[in-house]
């Protein structure tokens, strides 16, 4: 049965799809509410908020509460999976920090509320947004048999898709981990991956968690990264050329012997994300070689 609020949400919205109540009409008071409902004021309230956040009404100074304008369409084919793709949508663009219900609800064209039905809250919605993300992870479908192989296609597979979903490396938490299907899938492969090492479960554990920190790590950098390009409309090598002479002052004023050999010599030294994962995920890899070995 719904709740007393949503039955007086429900009866008015009914009064403004028929035309009873058309733009700009006031709607009926706090006050009003509880007399015609017998309610208390702040289930009226209540309902009056619920009102304005599905955009059906606003406040008008002097006025009162009165229909905002046509009431937003339903959709009834509308579930997770559209919420989930839209805010994903969202989240590339503009960055995670950017995806509200609010926005969600604009670029599907339906009112706020209806989506509470499909996803209860935001945190339940970045819990969708990752497990549909890592969704896309293609791990090989039987292991190789040789552990080290094994880890780095699945290392290299996990950084194409934090690098297809730049928001998902801070959206994730490693002492906090989110219940997402499809990272306990990835966890378990990897803990598989490891069993011709002979190492213990709680072993295989650690360094399953370990790789994904890794690879979590240097995703991190993806995000700020895309929006700051977006924001700039420049490169980060571009953006390194225009601030050569700040660091060329900068280098005078604090002398470094071992960072002018390598920025003020022949090397050619090249630095990115990409480079670095490269880099650690070998000497990771290396690492491991030599402990298990051991």
């Amino acid at each position: 049965m719904e709740a007393p609020y949503r039955q007086i949400v429900t009866a008015i919205r009914h009064r403004i799809e028929s035309g009873e109540l058309r733009p700009g009409d006031r709607v009926p008071s706090a006050r009003a509410i509880t007399r015609e409902w017998g309610v208390a004021i702040a289930t009226a309230t209540k309902a009056h908020a619920a009102l304005r956040e599905e955009g059906l009404t606003t406040a008008r100074p002097g006025v009162g509460t009165v229909v905002a304008g046509p009431v937003p369409p339903r959709e009834t084919d509308l579930g997770l999976d559209r919420i989930v793709a839209e805010a994903i949508t969202i989240a590339a663009r503009d960055g995670i920090a950017d995806v509200s219900m609010r926005r969600i609800a604009a670029g599907l064209n339906v009112a706020t509320m209806s989506l509470y039905r499909h996803v209860p809250s935001r945190d339940d919605l970045v819990l969708a947004m990752i497990d549909a993300a890592l969704g896309d992870l293609r791990v090989p479908a039987r292991y190789s048999g040789d552990w080290r192989t094994d880890l780095d296609r699945c290392a290299r597979a996990l950084w194409e898709v934090f690098q297809r979903h730049p928001w998902l490396g801070p959206s994730m938490s490693v002492t906090r981990p989110q219940p997402a299907p499809n990272a306990l899938r990835l966890g378990e492969w990897l803990m598989g991956a490891l069993g011709p090492t002979g190492l213990g479960v709680t072993d295989r554990m650690l360094v399953q968690v370990l790789l994904f920190s890794f690879v979590r790590g240097v995703a991190s950098g993806l995000e700020p990264e895309a929006l700051a390009v977006r924001d700039t409309g420049i490169t980060d090598d571009e953006w390194m050329e225009r601030q050569a002479g700040a660091f060329a002052r900068f280098a005078a004023q604090n002398p470094a012997p071992h960072y002018q050999q390598l920025f003020g010599g022949d090397l050619d030294f090249d630095f990115d994300l990409n480079v670095l994962f490269e880099f650690g995920l070998a000497r990771f890899l290396d690492g491991l070689t030599v402990w298990i070995t051991r």
